[in-house]
């Protein structure tokens, strides 16, 4: 490999590069609990302070191999003995620790080693794996003695394989930095408004945030990835990510996307879609592990061939991943987990990068990735993002854990059972609210986050239910530890879930966000540049037709009197919305009776999938009439309906929510916050509907 030119000069973690080159073996997603990152902080801390004097912690390494510079931070480094640390903290027996991970830290450990070796000169060293036991406080050392140039010769090695395909990722990057410079708008004319909100889009976009509303069927997805394609050249983007709230606006940005792309036959742009698990798992009757599931078994073995034939696809939707799976015999699912590393556009779910534990928004600050987010229906957001950084424990769930659970877990949760006793005894005012959640009550929480420790002891014990609650208490401490006047806390008392043994009611808590904007923040920050887009409609209102509940029987004639005028005026096709069937349905009837020549069509009660197409189908840019639907439904938004196909909507009433305990809190924490607290808990939640 000598006589070849050096690649381009590309900077990588030490970790990073490892988990490249030397994961092998099997998917192995059992539970196996492991520290917190503070835990960790703390583990580090104490192997570093049983160290003798002159023992180093945190040793800055760096090196290059024929262009490519690996940098990262030994955990220490003791000079006297001429040994290199690498600590990995732990829970439980280290004998069911997976063999594919010790392989990855000793890579880890000897790309150190002759870091190290390099900067000093030295000409021997030894390398350690220093496991550290967080419950126990126990170290276990595994040592091995090497030569300088042996180390050498393993780390170049992991240069070059990584190297070959970073040359592959350079090269594409400068076919699509070439593509997207050319990039032409893929229809001869943009439509009305269309080039408004494109030129918009491309000129705002280095301020780092733009909020878009544009009409409906204008092709707004078109427009704006195009103008984020245009400025990805000038504004050194390394991905994109479009983001929506329902699969309906992944599959429309998937089919713009296509349209950008033409006749372009070549991976120019690696687009990947992510979906859901349960969406994308081959075998739902199975454990994500080798020895349960054929897909999970020599996953790392063959996931190299894998995505080396997913790099040459030009769209890797959830269909063509599945088939690049099958045919290597591995998990479609976390293939298209790792391809989200290696494609240029990522098309998502809001949770993937917004959410606490957002895989997007990890792999940005890991790899210092500068992206450009779309939030597509971005009034979604808000209800989702509150949903996001919310939490709920059941009492009933701990009481059916209590009977079941094994005996070393019962303590803690007697105790927490006290504690939820005490709450229902204790409420603090007429709305159920708590200034915060309740000392004790996170302290015995806290306690029981010990199923952590004993399922790291009998792993064979891990129920479900078990580790779905662990999981929920986990979140809901997350929440605890940033809780602030962005959230409310309060209980609960409903009726016990069916199912559940004996009567009576069942208590929450509830951790409840109301205003998302300081969680979602860090994520706008990570963020080069925002889009969101959204509907704007020229709105009419009938101030003289009440559609109150008692006025409803006599405002029908007054309503299809209304719509038959409006199409009679502009002919074509439109969507009529109410609160309910039956209103829809009285008024379908009362239209039938007056107006018979206009042509309607309805939505149904659990219409199928082929039902729904039908009806969307109905909307032609040659006929006219009105199609009836719910609001809230699935022909509520992310529908597309361009040109003439949809040229109005009725919506016949807001449906305002009725007063209740949470939404009045909402109400007061709104109207201290904002001003105009009854517009955002009962009329804004309506309009966005």
């Amino acid at each position: 490999m000598t006589g070849e030119p050096p690649a381009p000069h590309h900077t990588i973690g030490v970790r990073a590069l490892c988990e490249f080159t030397a994961k092998a073996g099997d998917l192995d997603q059992r539970f196996t609990p492991s520290p917190s990152a503070q835990q960790g902080i703390a583990g580090h801390g104490v192997v570093a302070r049983r160290r003798p004097e002159g023992y180093v912690a945190e040793v800055a390494l760096r090196g290059e191999h024929r262009g490519l510079c690996v940098r990262g931070r030994a955990d220490g480094y003791d000079a006297a003995s001429g040994r290199i640390d690498e600590v990995k903290t732990h829970r439980g027996s280290l004998d069911r620790m997976p063999s594919n991970h010790r392989v990855l830290h000793w890579a880890q450990a000897k790309v150190y080693g002759w870091l190290l070796c390099e900067r000093f000169g030295l000409s021997t060293i030894e390398v350690a794996l220093v496991y550290f036991e967080i419950s126990s406080q126990r170290e276990t050392v595994l040592s091995e003695r090497h030569s300088a140039a042996d180390l050498r010769a393993f780390f170049e090695m992991q240069c070059d394989w990584y190297l070959a395909w970073s040359r592959q990722e350079a090269a594409h990057a400068d076919r699509r930095q070439h593509i997207l410079r050319a990039l032409s708008f893929p229809h001869a004319t943009f439509r009305y408004g269309q080039r408004v909100l494109s030129e918009a889009v491309y000129r705002d976009i280095a301020r780092r945030c733009l909020v878009a509303q544009a009409p409906t069927g204008i092709g707004k997805t078109v427009a704006t990835l195009f103008a984020l394609l245009k400025a990805w050249p000038t504004q050194s983007f390394d991905k994109l990510f479009f983001l929506t709230a329902k699969g309906t606006g992944r599959h429309a940005a998937l089919n713009a996307l296509a349209q950008l792309r033409g006749a372009e036959s070549t991976p120019v742009i690696r687009v990947v879609e992510l979906v859901a698990r349960d969406k994308a798992c081959e075998h739902p009757d199975k454990a994500c592990h080798g020895e349960s599931c054929p897909l999970a078994a020599g996953f790392y073995d063959r996931l190299p061939a894998a995505r080396h034939q997913a790099t040459e696809a030009t769209t890797l939707d959830r269909e063509t991943l599945r088939t690049i799976a099958r045919g290597h015999r591995i998990c479609p699912y976390y293939l298209g987990q790792e391809l989200a590393r290696w494609a240029d556009i990522v098309v998502g779910d809001f949770n993937h990068y917004f959410d606490s534990n957002a895989i997007l928004f990890g792999l940005t600050a890991a790899h210092e990735w500068r992206v450009a987010v779309l939030v597509d229906e971005a009034h979604n957001l808000l209800k989702r993002g509150r949903a996001m950084y919310s939490a709920r424990l059941a009492r009933s769930t701990l009481q059916a854990l209590r009977r079941s659970s094994p005996p070393a877990l019962s303590l803690p949760m007697e105790r927490l059972h006290r504690r939820w006793r005490e709450l229902q005894q204790d409420q603090l005012d007429a709305d159920r609210t708590h200034p915060a959640v309740p000392e004790q009550f996170t302290a015995a929480l806290k306690d029981v986050t010990a199923i952590a420790d004993h399922l790291a002891e009998q792993p064979a014990q891990a129920d479900a239910g078990l580790l779905a609650f662990h999981f929920d208490a986990l979140h809901f401490l997350h929440l605890v530890d940033v809780f602030a006047d962005h959230s409310i806390v309060d209980t609960t008392i409903e009726p016990l879930p069916s199912g559940s043994h004996g009567r009576g009611t069942d208590l929450a808590i509830n951790l409840r966000n109301l205003v998302p904007a300081p969680h979602l923040r860090t994520r706008f920050t990570a963020a080069q540049a925002c889009v969101f887009a959204a509907d704007q409609l020229t709105v009419r209102v009938a101030h003289e037709v009440s559609t109150r509940y008692r006025d409803r029987a006599s405002s029908l004639t007054a309503i299809v009197d209304l719509m038959a005028r409006q199409v009679f005026a502009s002919p074509g096709n439109y969507l009529a919305f109410f609160s309910s069937f039956d209103y829809l349905q009285q008024a379908v009837d009362r239209l039938q009776e007056r107006h018979p020549h206009v042509a309607i069509w309805t939505q149904s009660r659990g219409m199928s999938a082929i039902e729904r197409d039908g009806f969307l189908a109905r909307f032609t840019d040659d006929s006219y009439g009105i199609g009836f639907a719910v609001l809230g439904g699935a022909f509520a938004e992310g529908i597309d309906l361009p040109g003439r196909r949809l040229v109005g909507a009725f919506i016949a009433t807001l449906g305002l929510p009725p007063p209740s305990a949470a939404t009045e809190i909402l109400r007061r924490r709104m109207d201290s916050a904002f001003g105009e607290g009854y517009a955002y808990a009962y009329l804004y939640q309506e309009f966005r509907r």
